[in-house]
């Protein structure tokens, strides 16, 4: 079956502000969830100017302790791979993301747009779109399906909440108009 999470989110900053802060956002104190997030390649083309990363982020199990008693929830910790194509030439970074963790029973993925604002140059548009399909899990399928999809919206927002904060802190109040 599945679920699907879309966001869409206007940043009044700058693209270059709005990619640095994404590229440092965790770990952070707004979200403990995030242990740790590691870069393990990074590469440029020098012919395109376009940047590749591929990092690793190691974050805390979500899943409620009832939840916890299949065997195969138990683990402590659950594995993210980003990947992401910083192009400084056109002002946009496209990112994708995967669970590491349950990957013979649940499929994560996330595609992620930073880019230009059409509205406004000085501004950075976000659109991101996550499915998360569970199976083997049979009648908890839909169960963890459906918090899969709360999660993944409440960390959506959370995520939004705290390039906002990063972005006042580094960069002031947002620009207007």
């Amino acid at each position: 079956m599945g679920v699907t999470v879309d966001v869409h989110e206007v940043f009044k900053y700058p693209f270059e502000q709005v990619v640095a802060s994404f590229l440092r956002k965790y770990p952070n104190p707004m979200d403990k969830n995030v242990i740790s997030v590691k870069i393990v390649e990074e590469k440029k083309d020098v012919s395109t100017g376009i940047i590749y990363r591929k990092r690793i982020a190691v974050c805390q199990n979500v899943v409620p302790e009832i939840l916890r008693k299949v065997n195969i929830l138990k683990v402590p910790n659950v594995q993210l791979e980003e990947e992401s194509w910083f192009n400084p030439q056109e002002r946009n970074m496209a990112i994708r993301s995967h669970c590491l963790t349950w990957t013979q029973y649940a499929s994560m993925k996330e595609e992620s747009v930073f880019r230009e604002s059409i509205e406004n140059p000085n501004w950075t548009e976000f659109i991101q779109k996550g499915r998360i399909s569970i199976t083997g899990a049979g009648f908890l399928n839909c169960v963890l399906e459906t918090f899969a999809s709360t999660f993944l919206r409440q960390g959506a927002q959370k995520g939004i909440r705290i390039m906002e904060m990063l972005l006042k802190e580094q960069c002031g109040a947002p620009l207007a108009e």
